[in-house]
């Protein structure tokens, strides 16, 4: 068994360094059925020991890109390496990956133990072997009272426990896992992403995930390839797709923002960057950012609602970066609580504050007055 990363996961960024060779390639990877292209000229390279994300929308081509590495589909052009071979040709059950579905498919006549030995049995393994390695998948998701069990006798959790512990028996070097967490209830899917990441950190196994919930992707992932109609939109870690989404599209699918059309007027140098001033129908705004975009340019600013402070007394800076509006609704989410302000001239706005205090009534509420504002390096601006 491979060594955990343990302490060195936070220098963990082969795609960082130039001379790290891709453990799977996609290769100017397209795929059409009919007329309708799934996957358009795709090339995307994933390293050794990588837990990677492919997310999106329905529809978007993320589990086509999968099936194609898995065997189940053929790329129309385009070709798909692993640890350099070709992998055209070579049928699904010949490929070092396994995948895990949804529906988890177990066979419920079968125990526990006997679905996890299934495919170490057809195999042909030694008796012993598979013994030993059943026991070892057992351990591995904290099993083994339930090695006797059949599935209708566990929980959703334990069932999704067992696909798991079959997908790994195997020893692939790439587990697939398409949508593996979307029948679980929320708590239980919470708990178990980190427990797929302390298995694959204790295997050392490479991982790609196929999911459209933004917060497993942000928790479980090394890297995020956000896809739209076939195409890569941007393929970065969690905290660079969150803090620096390089579009409209991809900020505004990654979690809560507040995104306003605006115009560049002016920009100036100062010693670590530069300050661009834009206008959004009457607001003035300032974004600590070096970007391309020149005067007259449009462009899109962008915030998150946590880096909004929510005031009832003007703030003490300057008039950019600074709204005036109404408490029009509240999302009251526990660890914090959301704010949507209608500004003065009728746009809507949000802002969101952490719930530090144990209090019922809050200071804020519907209808009060309020002042939003956020320093310069807190916004964004996107101009595409």
């Amino acid at each position: 068994m491979a060594k955990t990363l343990g302490p060195v996961k936070r220098k963990f960024s082969p795609w960082a360094d130039p001379e790290a060779t891709p453990f799977i390639r996609f290769e100017n990877v397209t795929k059409r059925f009919g007329d309708f292209v799934a996957v358009d000229n795709l090339t995307l390279d994933i390293y050794e020991r990588e837990f990677f994300s492919l997310l999106g929308p329905s529809g978007c081509g993320k589990t086509t890109l999968m099936r194609m590495l898995a065997g189940f589909e053929d790329p129309t052009e385009g070709r798909i390496l692993l640890q350099g071979q070709d992998l055209s040709g070579v049928p699904p059950y010949r490929r070092p990956t396994n995948m895990m579905f949804q529906s988890y498919a177990l066979f419920p006549h079968m125990s526990v133990e006997k679905n996890i030995a299934f495919g170490l049995e057809q195999d042909n393994l030694p008796k012993p072997e598979i013994e030993d390695r059943v026991r070892e998948m057992l351990k591995l998701v904290k099993l083994e009272q339930f090695a006797k069990r059949k599935p209708n006798q566990l929980s959703g959790g334990q069932r999704q426990r067992v696909a798991l512990a079959r997908s790994l028996a195997k020893r692939p070097k790439v587990l697939l896992l398409d949508e593996p967490l979307g029948a679980l209830d929320r708590k239980l899917r919470e708990e178990t992403q980190f427990e797929l990441m302390d298995i694959q950190q204790t295997l050392g196994l490479t991982f790609l995930i196929v999911t459209h919930d933004q917060e497993e992707a942000m928790t479980v992932s090394d890297r995020i390839a956000v896809m739209d109609k076939g195409v890569l939109v941007q393929v970065a870690t969690p905290a660079e797709i969150y803090e620096a989404p390089n579009s409209r599209y991809v900020a505004d699918f990654i979690g809560d923002i507040n995104i306003l059309e605006a115009k560049v007027e002016s920009k100036e140098s100062h010693a670590a960057g530069e300050i661009v001033h834009i206008d959004s129908d009457g607001l003035k705004i300032k974004v600590d950012q070096a970007c391309n975009a020149v005067a007259g340019d449009s462009v899109a600013f962008a915030i998150r609602p946590e880096k909004v402070r929510i005031s009832t007394t003007k703030p003490e800076i300057s008039a950019a970066n600074m709204l005036h509006g109404e408490v029009w609704d509240i999302g009251y989410l526990g660890d914090f609580s959301v704010f949507i302000v209608r500004l003065d001239d009728g746009r809507m706005f949000r802002a969101a504050q952490a719930n530090v205090s144990r209090l019922v009534d809050r200071p804020i509420t519907f209808g009060d007055m309020v002042w939003l504002s956020w320093p310069a390096e807190a916004g964004l601006v996107l101009t595409r």
